[in-house]
């Protein structure tokens, strides 16, 4: 396993002080698996979109295709990967699928404030908080020492490819979408449905909201947000997302991007979504463990990033995988 970063270039003069509201493409890192075909194209891709500095390229190197990667490889990979980024760096970019997983807790976490089993106790426990909760921090690094990290994932390149580009395309749309909060039959997988009233009244003057009691949606054209609780959630492939719409279900295995006996968070991204978040090991109904709607509508609303906004929705993240185009901010 080897890691190298880009020398700087041009783009690394891009000054900071221009977005101190939110995080721009110089606070992000982009890592790439030089020995996974798939991740070297979508970081060339990404690269030519976001534009990401020279000297935040890193590149790494380890065996692709495992699900779940050995604490002892990540933890020499992430002593080495902390010496090879910029100090201005404050969140990483993942260009893979697999592995979502390092030993019991999720990769994205991992990368964010390095491997602890404070993070994923075994049995129905509490797991390590996020400083990052509900923060009013703009530079996580700066102020925690903590890197929010989010996975470019999908099976095919055209996956991702398209997943960048309705990122790109949501900044400063302001889209006139709607939120769907769906309280479902579900009840250990409905613990959400106790925000959706306080949101609906928080939201209503500025974004519109639907509080919908059903198990499904189906043939909306203006999905702006999507929360639900189910294991298999039918008819997404119906709806039509807005680009930088958020959607995710609360289940114990959503995380588990491949393999899953319950339904994969890439289906919300297939779907149409650029941004969903899932569960890599049995969290317990711990509404903690999961993004809170009213978070991160509010924050997204406001204009922070989908990285920023996601990430500061969960308090207790060292179990579930963050997945989608980091940067889309539709209402910057």
């Amino acid at each position: 396993m080897q890691l190298t970063a880009c020398q700087a270039g041009s783009d690394s003069d891009i000054i900071e002080e221009e977005t101190r509201s939110v995080l721009g493409p110089q606070h992000l890192a982009l890592v790439i698996n030089d020995e996974d075909p798939l991740s070297r194209r979508i970081a060339e891709y990404y690269l030519t979109r976001r534009h990401i500095p020279a000297s935040n390229v890193i590149h790494i190197k380890f065996k692709p295709g495992g699900k779940v990667m050995r604490p002892e490889t990540f933890r020499t990979l992430k002593a080495q990967l902390d010496t090879l980024t910029p100090d201005v760096v404050q969140g990483y970019v993942l260009t893979w699928t697999t592995p979502y997983r390092v030993g019991c807790m999720s990769i994205t976490t991992a990368f964010a404030a390095g491997f602890n089993e404070a993070f994923c106790v075994q049995g129905c426990k509490p797991t390590q908080a996020s400083p990052y909760f509900d923060s009013d921090s703009q530079r996580p690094y700066s102020d925690h020492q903590w890197r929010p990290t989010m996975m470019l994932a999908g099976e095919t390149f055209d996956d991702v490819k398209a997943l960048i580009d309705r990122g790109v395309a949501a900044d400063g749309t302001r889209p006139d979408g709607t939120a769907y909060l769906l309280s479902t039959s579900n009840r250990p997988r409905n613990v959400r449905a106790r925000f959706y009233q306080g949101i609906d009244m928080m939201q209503t003057d500025r974004f519109r909201v639907e509080v919908l009691q059903r198990d499904a949606l189906k043939n909306r054209t203006d999905v702006m947000f999507y929360f639900t609780g189910l294991a298999h959630v039918n008819g997404i492939d119906s709806n039509h997302y807005h680009p930088g719409a958020i959607a995710d279900h609360l289940t114990s295995a959503g995380g588990k991007l491949t393999g899953s006996g319950q339904m994969s968070s890439l289906r919300w991204l297939e779907a149409g979504a650029t941004g969903s978040y899932g569960a890599v090991v049995e969290p317990c109904a711990f509404v903690q463990k999961f993004p809170r709607p009213n978070i991160v509508i509010d924050r997204y609303l406001d204009g922070e990033t989908l990285l920023e906004s996601y990430w500061k929705s969960v308090e207790w993240p060292g179990q579930g995988v963050f997945i989608g185009e980091p940067l889309a901010a539709p209402f910057r």
